[in-house]
């Protein structure tokens, strides 16, 4: 998986960039179908000092995407991986669902007398 990240208004450190593909790059474990992801962290320093982790992810038909916010970047970051992984676990289980109520190659014969 490609992991890109970015800052707006915000030094970006080896630190806070290790911090985040680590978090990142576990959910590639949950869903191996990720092909990209982008991370962009901001900080807004003219309203309430709050830190934002937005994070989209691209995988094979479907599109992630997460936004979150803390006064502690690492907090954030930690935020929305959850989130990212709540709605991974989610498309799962509804792809898991759509399998079982279809099974590819049965069919159901009808016996006649």
């Amino acid at each position: 998986m490609q992991i890109t990240i970015t800052g707006q208004h915000l030094d970006l450190t080896e630190a806070l960039k290790n911090h985040a593909e680590e978090k990142i790059g576990k959910l590639d474990r949950h869903f191996d179908q990720v092909i990209d992801a982008r991370v962009v962290l901001k900080h807004a320093p003219h309203e309430n000092p709050e830190n934002t982790a937005d994070v989209t992810m691209y995988a094979a038909g479907h599109v992630f995407h997460a936004e979150s916010r803390h006064a502690d970047m690492y907090r954030a970051l930690d935020l929305v991986t959850e989130k990212l992984e709540s709605q991974i676990d989610s498309y799962k289980e509804k792809r898991q669902d759509r399998r079982n109520d279809h099974p590819a190659g049965l069919a159901v014969i009808a016996e006649t007398e």
